[in-house]
């Protein structure tokens, strides 16, 4: 089929994909009674009317997504950012503008806005999961993989704290993994970085959608609604970083013990040794926690570290912070080691693990090792937002200054020239993943959290 051909045909299916994502949400719209706010676009407040706008405006975006994900491999993630991305530009700024009112920028009309946002999520994955069933892409999928997924959802699903009912969570969330992804084979890091996005998707269904229709209360998309759930996101976000960890690590175990494939041996193409990678993890690490100093400065911060060792000195707090930055950079080196093939890729992986890190650190492990509880609730994770940037930057520092340093450093088996060519065809093949979209989708949940706890 020529390229024009092509073009029409992923838009055709991208109009079919965006009209079953538009019932999706048209329901959704028609349950919280936003249609007559779309009718008035053309001037009337008819909810029929603002059901078939609606759904003229879905088959319309929905085009531009069939073309902008023509070639990508997996596109639940393309979806739910593509869903976020209109939120913005749809009901935060287009649909004020047509109705000649300001644009909603302010965190309060955002809030307010709350239910639209989980509208467009469900449209961006219902349109995504209906195109790549019209597109019929080609996965690796096997029976041991569900096994392996389940199991461990099953082992991590205590950290919801949910008892019995969050060991049926993790069940549904390691299988439903494995059955959406298939036997991706992506490494530790992007594993971390895919579940943990994986994770905020089952909170948005599980905690926020689910459990309300289950207790008889219907479909609670409100702001107040959201906000009472938002103390079980960072279980989530955990629950679905270490179900994919673990179901990657179960499945390397698994092609160690029973396949001889000698292609697994020949990963480390791109880069030096393990050894060097490690001290460029410290150099990274060590580089993103003196500019995150600043923002532990700035909030009072230091004191609160340097409790871990029973101590309230600024600069024993300094210490052990640039310590566990340079720590937190040495694992960054083990999981991310062969996946930053540019800057882009590089600030992209960094600053997901830095809101990995923001969950995992500051808000689960910090208050455990001083005797408290995780601080997972709204209010904590309000007060914890300074926090949370400090992390997003020192992840970009990190991982930019970790990709130049793997950058500059070959196996002795290659030439330049050569190592840039592979270099070159491993960034074009990691654009046709979801990597992309999932280091869109992590930002936009970091940059959420204000609006969600308000």
């Amino acid at each position: 089929m020529s390229d024009s051909g092509s073009a029409v045909r992923s838009a055709g299916l991208g109009a079919l994909a965006g009209l079953a994502g538009g019932l999706v949400f048209g329901g959704v719209m028609a349950e919280i009674g936003y249609l007559p706010t779309v009718a008035a676009i053309v001037r009337t407040d008819s909810p029929g009317v603002g059901f078939a706008v609606h759904l003229l405006i879905a088959a319309v975006i929905g085009v531009v997504f069939g073309a902008l994900v023509a070639r990508q491999r997996e596109l639940l993630f393309w979806g739910l950012a593509y869903g976020v991305l209109w939120w913005f530009l749809g009901p935060l700024t287009l649909l004020p503008f047509l109705l000649g009112r300001s644009v909603a920028w302010d965190v309060a009309s955002a809030q307010a806005l709350i239910p639209s946002l989980l509208g467009h999520l469900a449209y961006g994955a219902a349109t995504a999961a209906v195109l790549a069933l019209l597109v019929r892409r080609e996965r690796q999928f096997r029976p041991g993989l569900l096994v392996r997924a389940s199991a461990s959802g099953l082992l991590v699903a205590p950290v919801l704290g949910l008892g019995w009912k969050g060991l049926i969570v993790g069940l549904l969330a390691g299988a439903s993994y494995a059955v959406v992804f298939g036997d991706a084979r992506e490494g530790s890091g992007p594993a971390l970085i895919r579940g943990a996005a994986f994770g905020f998707v089952w909170w948005g269904l599980a905690a926020v959608t689910v459990s309300p229709l289950l207790d008889g209360r219907g479909l609670e998309w409100t702001p107040a609604a959201v906000r009472t759930a938002v103390p079980s996101l960072p279980g989530h976000v955990l629950l679905g970083a270490g179900t994919a960890l673990l179901s990657g690590w179960l499945g390397s175990l698994s092609r160690v013990v029973f396949s001889d494939d000698v292609r697994h041996a020949q990963e480390g193409r791109l880069t030096g040794g393990r050894v060097i990678s490690i001290w460029h993890g410290v150099i990274a690490g060590l580089a993103g926690g003196v500019l995150f100093t600043g923002v532990m400065v700035a909030v009072g911060f230091l004191p609160t570290v340097a409790a871990l060792v029973g101590s309230e000195s600024e600069v024993v707090g300094l210490v052990l912070h640039l310590l566990i930055s340079q720590v937190v950079g040495v694992t960054y080196a083990v999981f991310f080691r062969r996946r930053s093939f540019d800057a882009a890729s590089g600030v992209g992986w960094g600053v997901s693990y830095g809101f990995l890190w923001w969950v995992l650190g500051n808000l689960t492990l910090l208050p455990v090792l001083l005797g408290a509880d995780p601080q997972w609730s709204a209010a904590a994770l309000a007060v914890a937002f300074p926090s949370l940037v400090g992390h997003l930057a020192y992840g970009a520092v990190l991982g930019l200054v970790y990709q130049r340093l793997e950058e500059r450093v070959a196996p002795w088996h290659l030439t330049r020239s050569e190592a840039a060519a592979a270099r070159a065809a491993a960034r074009h093949e990691q654009t046709l993943s979801a990597a992309p979209a999932l280091w869109s989708l992590i930002t936009c949940v970091a940059l959420l959290i204000p609006i969600l706890v308000s």
